[in-house]
């Protein structure tokens, strides 16, 4: 029965998820070119909260938790698992004062209306995967801006997606090059739950009826720690958050 109302309630999700992406294209444009960042930004924050919106067209809820005081005036790095695409407008919602950032193929700013131009002109970095060593200068560029602007970046460490749930380890490369640029950063671990749920049968349907649950874990101080410390101690509470100690 659940499926039967998947099939019916994916198209209504995908018109409104589409409508959003369609409508804040040529504002995105406006408010970049005529009135700059700040209200780009804004422009963005809304969009992507009309895109969380749509999840709720498929019976779906989305909780965010945070019970720390995070500070505004300091670059973060938000580490977080990564289990679809529906991880990323709540993230960018409810992250919005800290200017959070992301880091993005570089084939996905080009032919997506919003989101393409928001890759391009929204201060985070886009990579070659094929191109290591551009890809590092790429990210050496988004620590600097991180630096200068007091902005944020959200990683995904694992490096894809984990379709089932079940957490990939940990690569420590992106943000010990974030860190290298911008040593005064603060790890935030976030764990992410039930997104896969979402694309559990592919992109048609979708899951219908979850709780995407959005937890903030308590921030690690950098110090004079190795990246590779501090990355193994983020993945570690989040696997514990999520119940999947290795």
């Amino acid at each position: 029965m659940q499926k039967l109302l998947s099939y019916i309630l994916t198209p209504l999700h995908y018109i409104l998820f589409t409508f959003f992406l369609l409508v804040f294209h040529p504002v995105q444009w406006i408010a970049f070119r005529f009135f700059g960042y700040q209200a780009h930004k804004n422009v963005v924050d809304l969009m992507n909260l009309g895109l969380v919106s749509s999840y709720y067209l498929l019976g779906n809820s989305v909780s965010f938790s945070n019970r720390f005081d995070l500070p505004e005036n300091r670059p973060i790095i938000f580490i977080a698992n990564h289990q679809s695409l529906y991880d990323i407008p709540p993230l960018i919602w409810f992250l919005r004062k800290y200017h959070a950032k992301f880091i993005s193929k570089i084939e996905l700013t080009k032919g997506i209306p919003s989101i393409s131009f928001n890759l391009k002109y929204g201060g985070g970095t886009n990579i070659d995967r094929k191109d290591s060593k551009a890809a590092i200068i790429e990210m050496s560029k988004f620590g600097t801006r991180m630096k200068t602007n007091t902005w944020s970046a959200v990683i995904f460490p694992e490096g894809t997606r984990a379709k089932t749930g079940v957490m990939r380890d940990f690569q420590i490369g992106g943000i010990a090059t974030l860190l290298k640029k911008c040593p005064e950063a603060l790890l935030v671990p976030i764990v992410i739950r039930n997104s896969w749920k979402m694309v559990r049968y592919g992109t048609f349907p979708l899951g219908t009826f979850s709780n995407l649950k959005f937890e903030v874990l308590e921030p690690i101080e950098p110090e004079q720690h190795l990246p590779e410390v501090l990355v193994k101690r983020a993945e570690t509470v989040i696997r514990e958050a999520l119940g999947q100690n290795s």
